[in-house]
């Protein structure tokens, strides 16, 4: 076998086996690298839990095209986001930022870590300690929906509080 061939193969090889996992953008549930899985979210009614802060709080804002500005909705997401976190120190948490898939990857990649910048820096500003926040960016490449429509864009276009275990007192 020539070394192109075995270099094919390693590349398919390793192709199939990235999309053997059915969940590997994520549920929604917050679980995954680092999150809380879905067993120890607790319940929805529980408002010291993770699921609370997924469910009833939300755990992600949206933002409009090539913008990493906080909407006054998204603020008021945040605030309350802001409050569980001062009131459940047993947390902390990883914020996602995300992008539609117009542009180019480098293009989305930096958008999404202003997004996920601007969540923290608000987060920060609320009172929750930056020693317990976590940025990340994603770009375009976890979408919740792929389809080129604005419908689809829209839902992309968003920065996601993932709880993760290990607060700080």
């Amino acid at each position: 076998m020539t070394h192109l061939k075995k270099a094919a193969l390693l590349v398919a090889l390793l192709a199939v086996s990235a999309c053997t996992n059915p969940d590997r953008f994520g549920n929604g549930d917050g679980g995954g690298p680092g999150g809380i899985e879905s067993a120890e979210l607790g319940s929805p009614g529980d408002p010291t839990s993770p699921a609370y802060f997924q469910q009833t709080i939300g755990d992600r804002v949206l933002f409009a095209v090539d913008e990493s500005t906080l909407s006054p909705e998204a603020r008021s997401i945040l605030s309350e986001q802001a409050i569980w976190l001062l009131d459940n120190r047993d947390y902390n948490a990883v914020i996602e930022g995300h992008a539609d898939e117009q542009g180019t990857r480098e293009y989305n990649l930096a958008l999404g870590a202003r997004r996920a910048s601007a969540v923290q820096q608000f987060l920060i500003a609320q009172g929750v300690s930056p020693d317990r926040l976590q940025t990340v960016t994603y770009g375009k490449e976890r979408p919740l929906e792929v389809c080129s429509a604005e419908s689809c864009y829209a839902k992309n276009r968003r920065a996601v509080t993932v709880i993760t275990a290990g607060g700080i007192s």
